[in-house]
């Protein structure tokens, strides 16, 4: 069997290992990426993109069926659900033939496949042929975590890739989990007519976001007739002529049972390491994720791992970054270590959620004494020109020294605001550097800047 020779050989072709990919290439590496299924792997194919997608059908929904507010009439709205999924589809594809297009523009080799590291630099793929890499990058990613004693049967107790592909809207779907996958599709659902109930063990919907946010997003669903049963577990899910019945307890000990056509869970991933051959590498796991140091290396000499296969944070983003700092650090260039404390998150259910920082509660767990500025969207100019006045954005400052410690966005656009923050953050803002930079009039932008002025009772506008 001949062996093919490369500098780098990258397991797994999302967006941590086609982006490690093209910065190989770009630092003259010889660089092959082997993957089983389609290149730009779940974020791109089954995940971030597609239920983008059907967010932006729902979104114009709800647009059509709201137009009369802004003077426009507008007859027949409905929706043809297959063109809605199809669309969702076409996307994804297209993108997806993007990434193989940059691959072929970079030097890229693509080897479809399954791999299997062999030790000693070697790498296996299905059974017909092998290569040898001096670095070997595992992007393998994660799957959907099933319930435990209801395994997904891919029609009735489905994850969020049968959720995004579905052939009718189902008349009523039960969600488990209330993370960001969990709301999304909850919400893109609510909006084609289905009666959804989300089903969250926490006390809170979106448990890792600002308490204010999580409530300001739970009474907004209410309106939409989202019911949201929160500190409440999923006692048993059983499946009968495809339908369920969800048994379920609060935190009084009362039991319900909800009906259901379809139910989505989503309470986590797992890590795809099996048949890796991580054993035979001294690939060392922890907890089921590859253990990685802050340079993305494994325990292994020459074995590095990013994105959701090395453990939380379990975001595409966070994942193309860790592959930038893998390659550079194997490349001998001078890197930063990975450091997790200024990743945004965004949910982009509608309104949207984006935060990066602390939460109001971690701040003071942490022992800061606060200044919060909070200014809403009704008193922004941009969100009621544009009738999206719904939501707010939250700064939270280090009293003493002025810092920005984190930033918590619930409205239109909040996933692009977020940004923003971010470059604050990095570049060590405080809130007098942001309240002085001039903002555009109208911008929804202008909220930060003026969330700033009430965290040092500088206000104008509220």
């Amino acid at each position: 069997m001949n062996t093919k020779q490369y500098d780098v050989a990258i397991i797994g072709g999302g967006p941590g290992g086609y982006v490690a990919a093209i910065r190989a290439a770009q630092l003259g590496k010889k660089t092959v990426v082997i993957e089983r299924a389609a290149l730009g792997g779940i974020c791109l194919n089954w995940g971030c993109i597609p239920t983008k997608a059907l967010l932006k059908s729902a979104e114009v929904l709800r647009s059509a069926q709201k137009a009369k507010k802004y003077g426009v009439t507008v007859s027949g709205v409905d929706v043809n659900f297959p063109a809605v999924i199809g669309r969702s589809r076409q996307v994804a594809e297209a993108l997806s033939k993007g990434v193989a297009f940059l691959m072929k523009k970079n030097g890229v080799d693509v080897i479809n496949g399954s791999a299997t590291l062999l030790g000693d630099q070697q790498i296996q793929i299905d059974e017909e042929q092998q290569v040898r890499a001096e670095h070997i990058v595992i992007a393998t990613g994660a799957r959907p975590r099933p319930m435990p004693g209801a395994d997904f049967d891919g029609e009735v107790i489905i994850s969020s890739k049968e959720a995004m592909s579905l052939e009718e809207i189902p008349e009523k779907l039960v969600v488990v989990g209330a993370g960001a996958i969990g709301v999304e599709f909850a919400d893109f659902y609510a909006a084609m007519g289905t009666q959804v109930t989300i089903v969250e063990m926490l006390p809170q919907i979106l448990p890792v976001e600002d308490e204010d946010v999580s409530r300001e997003l739970q009474k907004m669903f209410k309106r939409k007739k989202i019911k949201a049963l929160t500190e409440t577990t999923v006692e048993k899910i059983t499946v009968a002529q495809e339908q369920a019945k969800v048994l379920v307890k609060n935190q009084k000990g009362e039991q319900q049972e909800l009906d259901a056509n379809k139910v989505l869970v989503a309470i986590g991933v797992l890590g795809n390491t099996e048949s890796l051959g991580l054993e035979a590498a001294g690939v060392v796991l922890e907890k089921g994720w590859v253990k990685t140091n802050q340079f993305m290396q494994t325990s292994a000499a020459g074995v590095y791992a990013i994105g959701d296969v090395s453990g939380p944070p379990w975001l595409a983003h966070v994942a193309s970054h860790e592959g930038i700092t893998a390659v550079e650090h194997l490349s001998g260039l001078n890197v930063k270590p990975m450091h997790y404390d200024n990743v945004p998150g965004c949910t982009y259910c509608a309104p949207q959620v984006a935060s990066i920082g602390m939460t109001e509660k971690a701040a003071l767990e942490a022992g800061y004494k606060l200044k919060i500025g909070k200014f809403p969207y009704r008193g922004s100019g941009k969100a009621m020109a544009a009738g999206e006045t719904d939501g707010f954005t939250k700064l939270i400052y280090d009293a003493k020294y002025g810092e920005l410690l984190g930033a918590h966005i619930i409205g239109a656009e909040a996933t692009e605001l977020i940004a923003e923050i971010g470059i604050a953050r990095s570049l060590e803002a405080t809130h007098e550097a942001v309240l002085e930079t001039i903002h555009a009039h109208p911008t929804l932008s202008e909220m930060i800047m003026e969330a700033s002025g009430l965290a040092i009772d500088r206000g104008i506008h509220l």
